[in-house]
């Protein structure tokens, strides 16, 4: 049984990074509703795009875990006026691999929807979009940055005033651009993705400062890290860097395979996977306190509470999961019914959803303890196995599995979400067996 103080820690830490992350959740899911009013062809561009961003950010994301790590290992060590010098770096990698990359794709943008997605009506709705999310990657690595440092530090209420004000910019500039109001053009897609940029640089812009305010004492931009320190970094962040990158990428190939059965269930998938990673957000955001949690206590050089600290976590949030499950099991249709506007088109794409949905919420609280296991081994520094595990698991098993299905055997989204939740499970068993190991024990941060 874990203590009344532990349950109050896990909760003081983790319940600003779910408020962020629920901000983050309403974000997608207000801007999947908005672009739904624009048609199936707008939500299958808006959505095949945000998936191929999501494979590029992904490029630099993984830093977030290695810049936590090593603070939190700071931190648990006592030595507070360092903790930033690891920050300082991901900023720089961030810039360093950023800048070329959002160019490079910009370039390639329309080739790269010609190539994938045969509908030229889903390439040109979503080619704009596309180029103008990959505007802001620099952003986005500076910002997970950010995310991984403040969490570390304990610091977290900053991350949730941050992106919620980024979200809450968004959601405006998203009506006042797809729709031109108050004057202002009538963008469309485009003005969604207009909308991201700006508020990603806004929310960068802020982070920056916030840290000039708070983090100086502790080395922010004052200390550069050293050789060492950025090969640190890079040992830590890449392998979580290509994992990103591979599980992100992995989704865009899943939505190639689903359009090669149709339009329809092209754009019911880009509902059920924003719907699926708004529920694993707060695995997420408990995973980040698991990972600030343990990569203290192993500063602190205590094991044990190390290991307890990921138990901990799980039995003091399952119940959100379990919540999260509710209505994908018992209010299916009128999840589905708040994406589908067109009376013409709903109903079918609805009975398509269905049992996809009801999939998704049978596998939530395993999935969420996957995911808090996960961010701890990350804490810890044992991302090259992790990345072993998850990158091995879905190319190795469930994309293979899902092509056979759909193209060969010609089956339907069922069958493809039977295989992802039967992967995901076997992946958290493997995460708790590395977990119960405790050879992350002697990973040097």
């Amino acid at each position: 049984m874990m203590s009344a103080a532990r349950f109050r820690e896990v909760w003081a830490l983790a319940l600003p990074i779910l408020g962020a992350m629920l901000s983050q959740v309403l974000l997608n899911l207000v801007d999947l509703a908005m672009v739904g009013h624009l048609g199936a062809n707008a939500l299958a561009g808006v959505g095949a795009a945000s998936f191929l961003h999501f494979t590029a950010f992904s490029a630099i994301t993984g830093l977030s875990s290695a810049v936590q790590a090593m603070v939190a290992r700071r931190y648990g060590e006592g030595r507070h006026d360092e903790t930033a010098v690891s920050l300082n770096g991901g900023l720089l990698l961030s810039l360093a691999i950023g800048l070329p990359l959002s160019l490079i794709l910009i370039a390639a943008a329309p080739w790269l929807f010609a190539t994938l997605y045969a509908d030229p009506a889903v390439g040109a709705e979503g080619t704009a979009y596309l180029q103008f999310r990959l505007a802001g990657i620099v952003a986005v690595g500076i910002n997970f940055s950010f995310r991984g440092y403040w969490s570390a530090i304990r610091r977290a209420r900053l991350y949730l005033y941050v992106l919620g004000g980024m979200s809450a910019l968004n959601i405006l500039l998203d009506w006042l651009l797809i729709f031109g109001k108050f004057g202002l053009p009538e963008l469309g897609t485009r003005g969604a993705g207009l909308a991201n940029l700006i508020s990603a640089f806004a929310g960068a812009s802020a982070y920056l400062w916030l840290a000039w305010r708070e983090a100086r004492p502790a080395g922010f931009l004052r200390r550069m890290p050293s050789r060492q320190q950025l090969k640190d970094l890079l040992r830590i962040g890449l392998p979580s860097c290509a994992q990103n990158l591979l599980f992100a990428g992995g989704f865009s190939v899943l939505l190639w395979i689903i359009g090669q059965i149709g339009t329809a269930e092209l754009a019911v998938t880009n509902v059920l996977i924003n719907i699926t990673l708004a529920a694993v957000l707060p695995g997420m955001a408990f995973g980040l306190a698991a990972a600030a949690l343990t990569g203290s206590a192993l500063g602190r050089g205590d094991v044990d509470d190390a290991s307890a600290w990921a138990w901990d976590v799980f039995r003091a949030t399952w119940w959100v999961f379990a919540l999260l499950a509710t209505p994908m099991l018992f209010a299916t249709d009128a999840v589905l019914n708040v994406f589908f506007n067109d009376p013409a088109t709903a109903g079918h794409l609805v009975d398509v959803g269905r049992m996809p949905l009801r999939l998704i919420g049978i596998g939530v609280t395993l999935d969420g303890l996957g995911f808090i296991l996960m961010n701890a081994l990350l804490g810890v520094g044992a991302s090259l196995p992790v990345a072993l595990v998850a990158v091995g698991l879905q190319w190795g098993f469930f994309l293979p599995g899902a092509y056979t299905a759909a193209v060969v055997f010609g089956s339907g989204l069922p069958t493809i979400w039977m295989l992802m939740t039967g992967y995901r499970a076997v992946q958290t068993g493997i995460f708790a067996w590395l977990w119960i190991g405790r050879r992350w024990a002697k990973t040097r941060v």
